[in-house]
């Protein structure tokens, strides 16, 4: 869990009489306005000092009251600890509106590169910037409630009568192979969506209202104004790393549909069409890792199975976090501190409801890191502690810098860490701490680098589209009578994936996607999947590797233990290009790190392409 800034429907009452107060005071002495004015400029120049220090004094200890209310909620689910939580969560909700609309006072003034970094921070950390309006900002603050009441409570009710919630559809989507039941399911999910449409519609205008309020063009371009470049630059550099890594993905894309064809029949899947949603073993069709068995390539078994092997050698859940920890100690950090392992929890209590889903929580800005995960002993389980774990050793390596810096250089680098990390579970890895004895040989890459793209290469068009199309309804482009027209125009376009029957005319599936109800910007997941291959391939370059980048694990490098700590310890003090200039030596991201972990795969793909009519 990462602190930020967030939006609330807080009427800003305070702020409009003082408003209100300095319109009179400027009536009423007009004797000698320029004078008036270099003082009012000179009077800015020292209250934004103070405003810094006064803001950065409340938001530690709001951090502090949010996060411990938050994890206790998550630990001990009860109807007092959510309210206990929620209400922590409307007090920094309300304090970020405050401290966003107090920086943009300070928009025109003269100030230090550090104090206009700070200052930007505080507004652009609001998501849903609410309108200078009481009761416009209210009907915001009502309209995120709905929306994600509305996405929490979806049910569907199957032919048989049975009533499912979405993770028992998930779940079938993943496993079934029945055409007929997977298109039951995804239209069945998209059913509690079409009455979102008003009050996203509504949501929208709201938004760009508050966003217009704080000076930006409306809230796509203040999305995109937080990544240390012009808004529109940011939309053409998303653009341009997706040209970089298109070509594997049609490769890939050209081979799933091969196959899917093969299992379904041409009729189902046309060799000339894009693939219908519905069949890429997830509700969104943004990974296709659960049709791995569809698509294998043949004598792909690596010849071990890393849970078979976590049990046969005496891991639990807490050797299995230990095993974690000591990769981040491989590389030169300290190990985790004593309350770590004293208040983290790793096991689902038998007593007590808890929120499973694995997350890294950051408390106190100092030393009081812990992650929450109800572990599971598998081998993908062991994946996701060092993920985890990546989260933790990024927060308390910026635990020095001020409360405006302590987060990832942007948005997408949290992500990244955690995943590149991950990338260095290798079988190399796992040979070196005893899990296996020997490393598969190179034919055997061809099955683990397609499980990988299935999971990571798939998703990258999936990534970008999501908040192309939010981008669009933010400036007009997309108006409400074709939300949902121009968003399978944007996932033909991207994805090469097309909704399986025609769409009714209310249909509103993007709100069947969790973060557009929920207002979660999604170029982060885009970023973030590109940055974790440029970082891992930099990682071990630094380390001395000689094994093609997708056998190399960095474990027991303290070189680069020490660049990739260097770049952490930035936290988001400096634009994040200078991050990235740290570890991989140049201030842009490149995209072709993902077409050399992959290069084995790609030959592969194309050979087995030849011939087949690609493209959608």
């Amino acid at each position: 869990m990462k602190k930020t800034f967030t939006q609330s429907g807080i009427a800003l009452c305070v702020m409009l009489a003082l408003s209100a107060c300095n319109q009179d005071s400027q009536s009423s002495n007009t004797q000698n306005p320029a004078a008036e004015n270099q003082n009012s400029v000179a009077t800015k120049k020292l209250d934004v000092a103070k405003f810094l220090a006064d803001v950065e004094k409340e938001q530690v200890a709001l951090n502090l009251e949010n996060s411990r209310a938050n994890w206790i909620y998550a630990n001990f689910i009860t109807d007092d600890t959510a309210a206990l939580a929620a209400a922590a969560d409307q007090k920094s909700t309300e304090a970020g509106v405050r401290f966003a609309m107090e920086a943009a006072k300070f928009d025109n003034i003269d100030v230090t590169a550090d104090q206009r970094r700070k200052l930007n921070t505080l507004k652009q950390s609001l998501v849903m910037p609410a309108p200078q309006d009481p009761a416009k900002s209210a009907e915001l603050a009502k309209i995120g409630s709905q929306l994600g009441g509305m996405y929490g409570k979806g049910k569907y009710t199957n032919k048989d009568g049975e009533t499912l919630s979405l993770g028992d559809m998930t779940a079938t989507i993943a496993t079934s192979r029945d055409y007929d039941e997977l298109l039951e399911l995804w239209q069945g999910w998209r059913t509690i969506s079409p009455e979102m449409k008003p009050l996203f519609t509504r949501q929208a205008e709201l938004a760009n209202e508050g966003a217009q309020g704080l000076g930006y063009k409306d809230l796509g371009a203040m999305w995109r104004s937080n990544y240390d470049m012009p808004a529109d630059d940011f939309a053409k550099e998303l653009d341009r790393l997706w040209g970089q890594v298109k070509p594997l993905y049609d490769d890939l894309h050209c081979y799933v549909r091969s196959e899917l064809a093969d299992t379904y029949g041409e009729d189902k899947v046309p060799l000339d069409q894009p693939i219908p949603a519905h069949l890429l073993g997830n509700m969104w069709a943004q990974s296709w890792g659960n049709i791995y068995d569809l698509v294998a390539p043949e004598d792909a078994d690596p010849g071990y199975d890393v849970t078979e092997q976590l049990e046969k050698n005496g891991y639990d859940e807490i050797k299995m976090v230990k095993g974690a920890e000591a990769f981040f100690t491989s590389l030169g950090f300290e190990p985790l501190p004593e309350t770590f392992w004293q208040r983290s929890l790793f096991t689902k209590p038998e007593d007590r409801d808890v929120v499973c889903h694995a997350s890294a929580w950051d408390l106190d800005a100092k030393d009081d890191i812990r992650i929450k995960m109800c572990i599971q002993k598998t081998g993908e389980e062991f994946n996701v502690i060092h993920h985890e774990l990546g989260h933790n050793f990024y927060q308390r390596a910026y635990k020095n810098q001020p409360v405006y810096y302590q987060n990832s250089a942007n948005d997408g680098f949290h992500e990244a860490i955690g995943d590149t990390i991950a990338l260095s579970v290798t079988p190399k890895y796992l040979k070196e701490i005893g899990l296996i004895d020997t490393i598969p040989d190179e034919s055997k890459d061809i099955g683990l680098l397609m499980k990988m793209a299935l999971e990571k290469v798939a998703f990258i068009p999936f990534g970008l589209m999501v908040d192309q199309w939010r981008w669009k309804v933010y400036s007009g482009e997309i108006t409400p009578e074709n939300y949902n027209k121009a968003w399978w125009e944007l996932r033909e376009k991207y994805q090469g994936v097309a909704a399986p029957v025609d769409r009714p005319a209310d249909a509103f599936d993007p709100g069947a996607k969790y973060h557009v109800p929920g207002g979660v910007p999604y170029s982060r997941y885009f970023l973030a999947h590109i940055q974790q291959f440029e970082f891992h391939k930099a990682l071990c370059e630094i380390s001395g590797n000689t094994d093609p980048i997708h056998r190399c694990s960095i474990y027991n490098s303290k070189e680069a233990g020490k660049a990739l700590n260097t770049m952490l310890e930035m936290g988001s003090s400096q634009p994040w290009q200078k991050a990235y200039k740290v570890l991989t030596g140049n201030e842009q991201m490149n995209a072709t790190a993902v077409l050399d972990y992959f290069a084995p795969l790609q030959t592969w793909l194309k050979e087995k392409n030849q011939g087949k009519q690609c493209g959608f």
